[in-house]
């Protein structure tokens, strides 16, 4: 009976193992996919003749389109349809790769960067897999590798598209994102568990116009800079995209099968643990938009590395190396000094990041080191993060919660970004066309301010002995 026994939680664990590495696998596919659009902005404006606002549209289509389609996917996945949910999502990724590898204009290309942008919406989904099929504690070290899973794929996708790009030209680099949409597609075809039969989930289709409605107002203020040239044009789309925001807010909570649903906001694990990625998400890829640009400067500037597009995408391989060894420490690090504290680290460490490049901005050595700082501390934040904002959520709500908690860090994301932007610009000498060294030590002093509310906002907060 033993061997019985013994033999059968041998071959579950091997089945739990193989599902796992299948799920992350898939995930790190899907983070390099929807990061391809970053090194190939330069590279689409100057190849298919367009200005760099718009080429910078290839990579904000991706995360409109992960943003919006995040709940939808949840709500679609969130049960019975769960396997078929993911499948047509990578499906639908193969097809925008496609686009963005035949010659076609460049309002093709940004139809299929904006499909590439489902790779990202579908890390939810696959997160809710782990929790509904794997053991607890396999469970939470799935989750926590998939919610690094980006940071890991920035390393591994900037070079490797940048040298394509290089050697191979423009479609080439894109050609990557197609390759890993198709490994993706097999490898969850393949080991993706049948869920049990049930009732299509109901879809609600005015709530998800809103949402997108709203979120592109809110893009279009962050990511258009040109817009806050006319401060009434950028306060009326402000205003406008609040307005629209607050009626699907209140459309979710008055209708029975709401694509998001906002009263689970009212825990306030939940909604802490929300309002935290958004102010940190705005802090990390802050500094995170400074650092990639600092190394690129040209020599013309008389500070930065000049470090040509393949050297810079190799930059940030610390920068992955240190996001892959913070997931792996989270559950040690849970375990000694709980879920909040592992936040509050995480954060601080993004401070000493920041600390760091500031003091000793002109060694490239320090540089790195910052870099490779970062990373550990966006991997430490973004892998504690589902422990944080499942605390007390129905497993039928998982995929719902985490695409929520997706919108959230891709909206501080975009006004980081914005943010560096615009700090920069503002450094930027009249005539000039670089902004001035003290305009990155300023911009990256920016970052202190929402890592340390971020922090607090969590660090303060007691779990009650229940949450426990």
């Amino acid at each position: 009976m033993n061997i019985r026994t013994n033999s059968r939680t041998a071959v579950a664990a091997q089945q739990s193992g193989r599902l796992s590495g299948a799920l992350v696998c898939t995930a790190l596919a899907g983070a390099v996919v929807g990061s391809v659009g970053a090194p190939l902005i330069t590279p689409v404006a100057t190849g298919m003749h367009v200005s760099m606002a718009a080429a910078q549209w290839t990579l904000t289509v991706t995360l409109f389109s992960g943003a919006i389609a995040g709940p939808v996917l949840g709500r679609l996945g969130s049960g019975p349809y769960r396997r078929g949910t993911i499948l047509a999502t990578l499906a639908l990724v193969t097809v925008g790769g496609l686009l963005t590898v035949l010659p076609l204009p460049f309002a093709a290309l940004l139809i299929g960067r904006g499909f590439q942008g489902l790779a990202v919406a579908v890390g939810a989904l696959l997160m809710s897999v782990a929790r509904a099929h794997l053991p607890p504690e396999r469970a939470a070290s799935t989750i926590a590798a998939l919610s690094v899973a980006s940071t890991v794929g920035i390393g591994v996708g900037y070079p490797a598209i940048s040298l394509l790009d290089q050697l191979a030209g423009l479609r080439a680099a894109y050609g990557l994102g197609l390759v890993l949409s198709v490994a993706a597609l097999v490898i969850a075809w393949r080991t993706l568990p049948v869920e049990a039969p049930g009732e299509l989930p109901r879809i609600d289709v005015t709530g998800a116009l809103l949402l997108a409605l709203g979120t592109l107002g809110l893009l279009l203020v962050v990511a258009e800079p040109a817009t806050w040239a006319t401060a009434w044009l950028a306060g009326g789309i402000l205003a406008g995209a609040v307005a629209v925001l607050a009626g699907w807010a209140l459309l979710e909570l008055r209708t029975d099968t709401p694509l998001v649903d906002l009263r689970l906001l009212g825990h306030r694990p939940v909604l802490r643990a929300n309002l935290a990625v958004l102010v940190a998400g705005t802090g990390l890829y802050l500094l995170f938009s400074l650092f990639t640009r600092y190394v690129q400067t040209p020599t013309a500037a008389r500070y930065g590395f000049a470090l040509p597009g393949v050297a810079a995408g190799a930059a940030l391989i610390p920068f992955s190396l240190l996001g892959f060894v913070a997931g792996k420490a989270v559950p040690r690090l849970v375990a000694r000094i709980t879920e909040r504290w592992t936040y509050a680290l995480s954060a601080g460490i993004a401070v000493a990041s920041a600390l760091l490049f500031a003091a000793a901005v002109q060694s490239l050595l320090a540089v790195l080191a910052a870099i490779a700082l970062l990373g550990f501390a966006v991997g430490g934040v973004f892998a504690v993060m589902p422990k944080l904002v499942l605390v007390g959520v129905p497993q039928a709500e998982t995929a719902s919660v985490l695409s929520i908690n997706q919108i959230a860090r891709s909206i501080g994301m975009s006004i980081g970004s914005a943010f560096a932007g615009f700090l920069l610009a503002a450094s930027t000498p009249n005539g000039a066309l670089l902004p001035t060294q003290n305009g990155y030590l300023t911009a990256a002093l920016w970052a202190l301010p929402p890592l340390a509310v971020s922090a607090v906002v969590v660090a303060t907060h007691r779990p009650s002995p229940a949450a426990r």
